[in-house]
């Protein structure tokens, strides 16, 4: 199994993210993985299902890049929903 976390796949978009007044670009699984799972938990229990979804979309893209869309299209559904982008 590959470390999602150290993954240079690009996603088909980049994400400009907002937090704490500062802006985060994403564009890779890697830094889709690292940011999605630095914040503690509590901060994404309320987006749950759409979180565990963007993660385990992060972890089949670090092992195979044909399922980066899915990847782009989980991460954006929790961003827009956390209203972070």
């Amino acid at each position: 199994m590959s470390d999602a976390s150290r993954c240079n796949t690009p996603l088909r978009a980049t994400f400009e993210v907002k937090l704490n007044g500062k802006t985060v670009s994403i564009g890779t699984v890697g830094q889709a993985y690292l940011f999605i799972t630095n914040l503690s938990s509590i901060e994404w229990m309320e987006f749950r299902s759409l979180h565990d979804d963007a993660m385990s979309s992060l972890q089949g893209a670090a092992e195979n890049a044909i399922l980066t869309v899915q990847a782009t299209n989980a991460l954006r559904a929790l961003f827009v929903r956390a209203r972070l982008l």
